[in-house]
């Protein structure tokens, strides 16, 4: 701005400093559009007065939404999701293409949201028949390609993710007249099984009537299929009949296609009824006691969950913040799911109850069996906690830890039992060790690789990942508790992941001169409904002799079984799926051993991590580590410019939440 204009500026009264600021940056940021596989433009003309969207949540869409979609001249041709799963790991395209009705370039964007535990593999875009296709990088080496494009004035997207279970993916391109713009998401996730099924969710809200809308899922399971469900929260009577499901013993096949009429959400409307998640839920059969073993192409995967154990005991400590911070709601829904989980306990549970502030308030000051009697005195307990006070995590953990130690050296608990912690905290610590690094090495030294700790961070000023690492260095796993009304149902939700062990102290082991490059293999717990899962390497080709054997500890004696694995050349058994990717074994490894390493690196070596980067580079994973570039054409209004996608961490991601950046599109 010229000297001259920032005197006038500065010698304006606040009020029209104010206003004019306001105006500026009016014109200088379009609004995004949101929602998932969205294809729009975005400019100040789509914009609609507060009045106009009120009474459009409350009656039909009719002429003005149509009125705001002539001037927005972007029309949606298509929008496609197409879901390969082999074994468990899948593979998701999401595909939408558009068509700039102007006689002006203008910018659109392309908004979807994928599940935060898959990697993006690629993203693309079709400009007037030429092929713009993105490539990770580290990093590093991103963030200086989008700082250098922003610098210099150029358009740049910086793409952030964010949600519960959900990533946001979104980027913009500037579109000429009359041009169409094809845009192409793929990503890969490992299935995980929860409460005894696998989970493939879809967000989809394209916001506008579609030519062609489209979601397929094809499902092969070498175990068999025992049963598949799909839904969807947008399903009405008349669009039920819709969901199409084949399944036979080893494949599933899902579709939902709705035309241009179906999708509307009433006669003659311009709006459309499809705007939620689409859910598939299935299981595999399950015989024996080894498990599922698959050798493709060099590599090898191992499914572990077998049927009808019977359950360990376990012995729990529930630590309960009642801090000041947890007032009102919070602690409302806390004493509520409590009780919950309480009245859930086995009679041959052990447990114990510690509420802390500054200072440490037990129920008893020792662990007591689940009976009737004691279940209702603590559940009395439980309905008089307050809120009041600092955080004194140390004491609250160590304190608890004690009880365990003290209990089981007195042999006053079952021999083969599960001993756990469940911490639940909104905060920092703020009393007594306040330190996280002394915390976790205090708790780490007491524990000493004899119980498993799970930590809860309830809502957004809690320091996750103090929490995550402290829960990863005691076998245990940290989960955010995001506030809502649905605070109580994610704390019951977890607490019932692992209120039932059937295996503890689980090793899976292979043939050593067969095998190398192993994720995981050995596991604290296994619980009823869940999966464990082993990938690796193979050297030699002799795999006639490839035993497996799992061992562990059962509630009445120990666990062993042993077997031999299964070869099989999938391309020859079955050449006719074109919707099996014969590499899925070596990137399942991939994606698993990537998975593993990124959980270590918080508390790990920076050779882990130097591997996790090493491998997303090499098999094209967007993880925390790497981003994706896609290089935008150039146009009229300037030289090449960089899209930029990145995945973040849970931390980050609670970060993003508190303190959300500004994506602009210049």
């Amino acid at each position: 701005m010229p000297e001259q204009g920032l005197f006038r500026f500065a010698s304006m009264t606040v009020g029209w400093r104010i206003l004019l600021l306001l105006a500026w940056i009016c014109i200088c940021l379009p609004v995004e559009a949101g929602g998932a596989l969205v294809v729009s433009r975005s400019d100040a003309l789509t914009q609609e007065p507060k009045e106009s969207m009120d009474a459009r949540s409350m009656k039909k869409r009719s002429t003005d939404s149509a009125n705001v979609r002539n001037v927005n001249m972007v029309e949606v041709h298509s929008v496609r999701v197409a879901c390969a799963v082999m074994s468990r790991f899948a593979r998701t395209v999401m595909t939408s293409k558009a068509l700039n009705k102007a006689n002006h370039s203008q910018e659109v964007f392309f908004n979807v949201e994928l599940p935060k535990t898959a990697f993006i593999t690629n993203f693309s875009m079709e400009i007037d028949g030429q092929m713009y296709v993105g490539e990770v990088k580290e990093k590093k080496t991103a963030k200086e390609q989008y700082d250098k494009a922003v610098s210099s004035g150029r358009t740049a997207g910086l793409v952030k993710a964010s949600g519960r279970n959900m990533e946001k993916f979104s980027v913009s391109v500037n579109i000429a007249a009359e041009s169409y713009v094809t845009f192409i998401l793929t990503y890969e996730e490992l299935l995980q099984r929860k409460f005894g099924q696998y989970e493939i969710l879809t967000r989809v809200k394209p916001e506008t009537l579609v030519q062609d809308f489209q979601i397929v899922a094809d499902i092969y399971e070498p175990q068999g299929i025992s049963f598949v469900e799909a839904t969807a929260t947008f399903l009405t009577n008349d669009l039920l009949p819709l969901v199409e499901k084949t399944v036979t013993d080893k494949k599933a096949h899902i579709s939902f296609s709705p035309t241009l009429e179906q999708q509307r959400n009433c006669t003659g409307c311009e709006g459309t009824a499809i705007n939620g998640d689409f859910v598939i839920n299935y299981d595999v059969k399950r015989e024996g006691g080894l498990g599922e073993v698959q050798i493709v192409n060099g590599h090898f995967v191992h499914f572990f969950a077998p049927p009808d154990l019977p359950r360990v005991p376990k012995n729990v400590v529930f630590v309960i913040d009642r801090s000041g911070s947890m007032s009102g709601t919070k602690m409302v829904q806390t004493r509520a799911a409590l009780v919950a989980i309480l009245n859930d306990l086995h009679v041959d549970d052990h447990f114990a109850l510690i509420a802390f502030d500054n200072k440490i308030k037990t129920w008893k000051d020792f662990l007591t069996k689940a009976t009737k009697k004691n279940v209702t005195e603590a559940i009395a307990f439980a309905k008089k906690i307050k809120d009041d006070g600092a955080t004194n995590i140390n004491s609250a953990v160590l304190k608890a830890v004690s009880m365990l130690k003290t209990e089981r050296s007195q042999k006053k608990l079952p021999e083969r039992s599960v001993d756990m912690i469940i911490l639940l905290t909104d905060g920092m610590p703020n009393s007594g060790v306040s330190r996280p690094a002394t915390i976790q090495e205090n708790v780490r030294d007491a524990v000493g690789g004899n119980m498993s700790l799970f930590c809860l961070g309830f809502g957004k000023d809690v320091e996750y990942s103090f929490l995550d690492v402290m829960s990863k260095q005691n076998k245990g796993v940290a989960r955010r508790i995001y506030e809502g009304s649905d605070a109580t149902l994610q704390l019951q939700g977890f607490y019932e992941e692992v209120a039932n062990p059937l295996l503890l102290d689980v090793n899976l082991r292979y043939p050593d001169n067969a095998v190398d490059l192993l994720t995981k293999k050995h596991f604290s717990q296994l619980f009823n409904g869940s999966e464990i899962v082993v990938a690796g390497r193979l050297h030699g080709n002799d795999m006639d002799n490839f035993l497996v054997e799992v061992i562990g500890e059962g509630p009445d004696q120990n666990f062993q079984v042993q077997g031999k694995a299964n070869v099989q050349n999938w391309d020859v058994i079955y050449p006719e799926e074109e919707y099996i990717f014969g590499d899925f074994t070596e990137r399942l490894w991939a994606y698993l051993t990537v998975q593993q390493l990124l959980e270590s690196s918080g508390s790990g070596s920076e050779e882990d991590k130097a591997k996790a980067l090493d491998m997303s580079l090499r098999y094209s994973f967007v993880t925390p580590l790497t981003s994706m570039v896609v290089t935008k054409p150039q146009t009229e209004d300037g030289p090449d410019s960089p899209l930029i996608a990145d995945k973040l961490t849970e931390s980050q991601r609670q970060h993003e939440e508190k303190h959300p950046r500004m994506i602009i599109f210049f």
